[in-house]
């Protein structure tokens, strides 16, 4: 009897062990599929408290939308339940038989894997047309447009205009739950600036004369930089979305029919005019906008020898970032420093707006007044059509105390070998030389006559450490390739926490590393192209297949929530794959 029911105890020590076990698994609606159809791959986790999903590269196959996450929790006679399901929908890029490596996630502190999954693509196939999708297709094309507006179409060279980017939707019969751009704008001969939008929020308007909703999904200010026709190109959009059909259920409400459309469009010419060669000042260099400037002194009474910091600063909106600021000139007896550049901009939808500033350091080297000359700025204002120069103030700078300027000094300063002029003492004061210790068999003598015996053991101690190191051929190359990896990576370590700045930078130094080493340029290339290189390199596959994961985390975290703790996780990821790759590229 006992020994039953120590058995029935185990049994029931087991089932909880096996029911407090994880079940990460993935999962394809497809396992073959034509080169012309997508899938969706959905990875589904059964306890709470898993985080730190990281997907797998999806080599082969381009992510048209996801990762979409639901989760369902249940209680039934006691027993709870819970599952979580993050599900993408892939379109694959060419035929041939592919794996998805496995995803991963953290768990109790432990990294778990899912399964892979192994998927064949053939050669497209002919897909039947279902009368409700054409008539689902017809109602997306309706209700969900792509509107591309620009506040002005013929501005100067250097004006700044802003494009927008809206998806309009009738609510009544469709609504949107998703959207990736999947082939972005480009602006040649523009310099452009994004304009970061947080929060897509619903909107009231009007297509057409009939009353929609709108979205803003992207902003960009440009300033063109020569004049004749520009192109901004089309973009395109992959939406996921619902729409209401024109058909009822038993209740009488009309049924929905889920949806992926891609949007099209946004092809804008723009025709930029040259700036006005009428009454153009000499010195203009290009400042388009409305500006204020002024040039100013922190101080006007200083002695010689004492610094001062001058001010020229611009401020207004226009194209700031583009401006080159007048140069100071200063008079004989003052010493000039190079300035320190300062911006601070802002990127409104109405342009750059903010200051920029060259502070300039001044030293005077004589006593008496010195000149620092007015300076003049020149812009163009687009909204009147014409021409400024403001003037500034001459600063005089007042200096009573210090040395005499001389003829000789003065010739010195022409010839650029200005010195400091310290005038005749006429007053001394003399030492007894009794009172004064000689250096021989003094205290100092023994000590630097003692101090190279001991430094004999320390020059060995080094010299066989140094020796040690040099023979440590795979730790040099270990700690040279971090170094390579922390170099390139330097500018995005800076941007941790601003999350679309750090991404760009990231992905641009992974795409300036591969340059340098393979001298191409990977960033017009694709990743399976830059994956063949690679292996040609003898790369290792699974080093290749993380740097692959790098630069899809970076796609994927620009348009995902991310937090700092994944950014760090992405910058480490990074820094270990370029000291991997380094080891075998050299």
């Amino acid at each position: 009897m006992k020994q039953k029911h120590n058995i029935l105890l185990l049994l029931v020590f087991i089932t909880s062990i096996v029911n407090a076990q994880i079940d990460f698994k993935a999962t394809a609606s497809k396992k073959k599929l034509g080169v012309n159809e997508r899938l969706k791959v959905s990875y589904r986790i059964n306890k709470q408290g898993a985080d730190d999903f990281s997907a797998p590269s999806f080599n082969n196959f381009k992510v048209v939308a996801g990762p979409f996450q639901s989760s369902n929790f249940s209680m039934i006679n006691g027993k709870t339940s819970y599952e979580q399901t993050l599900t993408y929908t892939l379109e694959p890029r060419k035929k041939g038989n592919f794996t998805i490596a496995p995803a991963t996630i953290t768990y109790k502190g432990k990294r778990i894997k899912s399964n892979p999954l192994k998927i064949t693509v053939t050669k497209a196939v002919d897909k039947p047309r279902n009368p409700n999708d054409i008539a689902a297709s017809d109602i997306a094309k309706d209700n969900i447009h792509l509107v591309v507006e620009v506040s002005k179409d013929n501005p100067y060279v250097g004006e700044s205009i802003l494009v927008v980017y809206k998806i309009y939707v009738d609510m009544r019969n469709a609504y949107i739950t998703n959207e990736i751009q999947s082939k972005p704008p480009t602006f040649d001969g523009f310099w452009n600036q994004n304009i970061e939008i947080k929060n897509l929020s619903e909107r009231k308007g009007t297509y057409n004369g009939q009353p929609m909703s709108y979205y803003v999904i992207r902003k960009d200010i440009l300033i063109p930089q020569r004049a004749g026709d520009l192109v901004i190109s089309p973009t395109e959009i992959d939406v996921d979305g619902v729409i209401l059909l024109n058909k009822m259920d038993f209740f009488g409400n009309r049924l929905r029919k889920n949806i992926n459309i891609k949007l099209r469009g946004g092809k804008k010419i723009i025709h930029v005019k040259p700036l006005p060669e009428v009454r153009k000042p000499s010195n203009f260099n290009g400042a388009v906008g409305d500006f204020s400037f002024r040039v100013q002194s922190n101080k006007t009474t200083l002695n010689a020898n004492e610094s001062a910091q001058i001010a020229v600063k611009v401020g207004g909106i226009g194209n700031l970032k583009l401006i080159s600021l007048p140069k100071i000139d200063a008079p004989k007896g003052i010493e000039l420093y190079q300035p320190e550049h300062q911006e601070n901009i802002r990127t409104t939808t109405k342009g750059l707006t903010g200051t920029i500033a060259d502070i300039y350091t001044i030293v005077p080297q004589f006593k008496g007044k010195f000149k620092i000359p007015s300076l003049s700025f020149s812009y163009f204002n687009p909204q009147d059509e014409q021409y400024h120069t403001i003037n500034s103030e001459p600063i005089i700078l007042n200096v009573p105390n210090g040395a005499e300027m001389t003829n000789t000094e003065e010739s010195k300063i022409k010839t650029n070998l200005v010195t400091e002029f310290k005038p005749i003492k006429t007053k001394t004061t003399f030492i007894s030389a009794k009172a004064k210790e000689y250096f021989f068999k003094s205290k100092l003598f023994y000590i630097l006559l003692i101090l190279p015996l001991f430094s004999i053991p320390l020059g060995i101690y080094f010299g066989n450490k140094k020796r040690e190191r040099d023979q440590d051929v795979i730790g040099n190359k270990r700690r040279k390739a971090s170094k390579l990896a922390k170099k390139y990576l330097g500018s995005a370590k800076k941007q941790l926490g601003n999350k679309e700045a750090f991404y760009e930078s990231l992905e641009k130094a992974l795409h300036n590393y591969l340059k340098a080493k393979l001298q191409v340029e990977t960033s017009d290339i694709s990743k399976e192209k830059i994956a063949e290189i690679l292996k040609s390199k003898k790369v290792n596959q699974q080093i290749i297949d993380q740097f692959l994961k790098v630069l899809n985390d970076c796609e994927f975290a620009r348009y995902a929530p991310s937090s700092n703790t994944k950014m760090e996780k992405d910058y480490q990821n990074a820094v270990n794959v370029i000291t991997d790759l380094d080891k075998v590229l050299g």
